[in-house]
């Protein structure tokens, strides 16, 4: 970047005969035109600064919020196999309990009466 007062006076010096008036007029607003451009500099880096800064913390937020994702998803299927697991002995218990209490005693009973 080109320092400010270096541009104003190599802007000055190069005069060629225009009145001072005119030349002070200029000066003053290419002057003022520099300082416009510098503050909107200023203010387009402190933009980009801020929105680099949102994006690093959006990303660090994304980061974790994937890396619960993948917890989450283990944890599920854990809990998915277990349920499972749950279910076979569930089955297991009710086909015992079929076998031994409703169907046993009803062939038991059945086999008695031909005993006799």
């Amino acid at each position: 970047m080109v320092d400010y007062s270096q541009s104003v006076s190599t802007i000055s010096r190069g005069e060629n005969g225009a009145s001072s008036k005119d030349a002070s007029q200029l000066d003053t607003a290419g002057e003022a035109i520099l300082r416009l451009l510098h503050k909107a500099a200023g203010a387009a880096e402190a933009n980009n600064r801020r929105a680099l800064e949102t994006a690093q913390k959006l990303s660090s937020q994304l980061r974790a919020a994937e890396d619960r994702i993948a917890e989450l998803e283990t944890e599920v299927h854990h809990y998915r196999e277990k349920s499972e697991r749950a279910e076979e002995w569930l089955l297991k218990i009710s086909v015992e309990i079929e076998d031994r209490l409703i169907n046993e005693p009803g062939e038991k009973r059945r086999q008695m009466i031909r005993r006799d």
